[in-house]
């Protein structure tokens, strides 16, 4: 690993937020003085030459695109991502390749990055049998030089940079250091593992009881219930501060559900409404501008972090040990709420800086105020050096094939992501989407936005229970992968190419991936067909459910289970 430093960088950067940031600094065999820096009129522009065969991958959570070659992506946090353009719920400038390195740019700016730039020259050799290409997905087709093919790294109003150069012999050697460099996964718990059901927003407290009595009478695995906004009397923007019409008893409440074996997570975001008991209090640590009419702290300043975590210990003392922390992405494709970019904080940050700094500082500051236990929450947006978090992205968009697609895409840059079940238009999507749910880090039930269990209109508890039974058989498992992931960085989610970064035939594919240590999973998107072309790299394996081996290569599955194998050997 290297550090390069370019100009006069900014001071206020993701590397100074993170607790454990640590780098050593060892040979690369990359030609760092190849890499052309020079200011321009809005920022700065990093450029190197990369050949013309190489694959990108990386930059976030990234619903729409898979390996980068030939685009251009802008890192801003923007909640419910509708193009590839870089937008995302997590914004991290941390790309991988296929050639043995990735680059790690330390900043909070909206970077963007081309991977592919073009120049005049030798690569534009005029093509004696060019034909006239009639359709869009021709015309716009992203396409690599083959010759002058440049990577342009462009930071936006600053003066300077630091990149750090990793080298390793897979993708997932590089991302492992990229992760220890943050201080390596999170510690989480068995408990954490389990199934966690979220309950309807408007629900009561004894609304809530029914559901989880339903749960232990059916037999249907699930340890944590999850509570909606309507817990509070003020929710856009927040309270946190129980309502006594639908829970005239938190304590009580909580408790009851702590007796049925349950934990409870809590929903929240970080913007503070004026009926709030600490507002005035925390108001000289906010920005400048308002969010659904509530304050923003400033949770890059060690006294925001103090009051707003202070106040949410009192919910921790009355047996809450999850939150799902809400909104703190912002957006420009719901509504357009958020603060501007043009927006100031007391620590000296800008709007911008901190959209893209927001949600990995919350995630810091509710861990503060659950005193560091291990737990596993749920946040809507995080950002570069975010491994030790214990935190799950989710969004509120809902196409199954984006999900699998960000899920494979979150271990390339320290993230965890859940494709979470919510409201279906069928038994077959139900039970499809909830296997996918079944084999990811974080199994969660939404139901939010659903007037009763979504499965009770389908008829189909039984098929719900074999499903989530599955789960029970993950955790151990699942549980080791994470102890990996704290000390040695090696995600629990991966994309093939991570580990078999010298098969070309993983280079392309973002529908199947790599869970835990020993799993492949490839799940069956849609509801037109149980069956599906499945890729096995080289290597001894067996299906999940019956033991018996399987070829490696490329085969054609039909099933209604999702298609899982273990490997059992090189």
């Amino acid at each position: 690993m290297k550090k390069l430093t370019f100009g006069t960088p900014e001071s206020l950067v993701p590397s100074k937020f993170c607790e454990n940031f640590k780098w050593e600094e060892t040979p690369v065999a990359f030609d760092t003085s190849a890499i052309a820096f020079r200011k321009t009129r809005g920022g700065v522009l990093l450029e190197y030459k990369a050949a013309a065969d190489t694959h990108f991958y990386g930059c976030g959570l990234q619903f729409w695109e898979f390996d980068h070659a030939g685009h251009k992506l802008t890192l801003r946090c923007n909640a419910d991502p509708l193009t590839p353009s870089g937008d995302t719920h997590a914004p991290v400038p941390f790309f991988v390749t296929d050639k043995g390195y990735g680059i790690y740019v330390d900043t909070a700016r909206y970077a963007e990055i081309y991977f592919g730039a073009q120049k005049p020259g030798d690569s534009f050799e005029p093509d004696e049998n060019y034909v006239v290409r009639l359709s869009t997905d021709e015309l716009y087709a992203a396409r690599m030089a083959e010759n002058n093919t440049y990577v342009d790294i462009f930071v936006p109003n600053c003066e300077g940079v630091d990149l750090y150069l990793i080298e390793g012999e897979t993708i997932t050697d590089i991302v492992s250091q990229y992760n220890r460099m943050a201080g390596g996964g999170p510690e989480v718990p068995e408990w954490a593992l389990g199934v966690l059901y979220r309950c309807n927003g408007t629900y009561s407290d004894r609304q809530i009881l029914e559901v989880a009595s339903y749960m232990r009478e059916n037999d249907l695995p699930c340890d944590i219930i999850g509570v909606e906004p309507g817990w509070q009397t003020h929710a856009y923007a927040c309270t946190y501060v129980w309502n006594p019409e639908r829970f005239p008893d938190p304590a009580g409440f909580v408790g009851k559900l702590k007796e049925m074996g349950y934990h409870v997570n809590l929903w929240e975001h970080a913007y503070v409404y004026p009926a709030c008991p600490i507002y005035d209090e925390i108001k000289p640590y906010s920005g400048d501008y308002t969010t659904f009419r509530g304050l923003v702290p400033d949770f890059a300043l060690p006294e925001a972090r103090r009051i707003f975590a202070d106040f949410q210990k009192k919910l921790v003392e009355i047996g809450i040990d999850g939150f799902k922390a809400d909104e703190c992405d912002g957006s420009d494709n719901t509504g357009g709420w958020a603060f501007p970019n043009h927006a100031s904080f007391p620590s000296g940050l800008d709007g911008e800086q901190y959209h893209n700094l927001l949600g990995t500082l919350y995630a810091g500051t509710m861990h503060q105020a659950l005193d560091y236990k291990p737990t596993l929450s749920e946040i809507r947006a995080l950002g570069a050096l975010a491994a030790p978090y214990p935190f799950v992205l989710y969004s509120d968009l809902y196409d199954h094939r984006g999900f699998v697609r960000a899920l494979v895409n979150s271990g390339f840059s320290g993230l965890l992501w859940s494709p979470e079940l919510r409201g279906v238009g069928s038994k077959k999507e139900l039970l499809r989407r909830l296997q996918t749910v079944t084999f990811s880090v974080q199994c969660l039930v939404n139901a939010w936005n659903c007037a009763k269990i979504p499965w009770l209109d389908y008829d189909c508890v039984e098929e719900v229970r074999e499903i989530l039974s599955i789960r029970r058989q993950l955790i151990p498992g699942l549980k080791a992968a994470f102890d990996r992931y704290r000390d040695t960085g090696v995600p629990p989610v991966r994309a093939l190419v991570m580990d078999y970064t010298n098969d070309p035939a993983t280079f392309g594919i973002d529908d199947e991936y790599l869970f835990c240590d020993d799993l492949l999973v490839a799940p069956i998107i849609g509801t037109e067909s149980d069956s599906r072309e499945v890729y096995l790299p080289a290597g001894k394996w067996a299906d999940f459910y019956t033991g018996l081996p399987v070829p490696s290569g490329k085969f054609t599955v039909t099933t209604e289970k999702i298609p899982v194998y273990r490997k059992i050997g090189d």
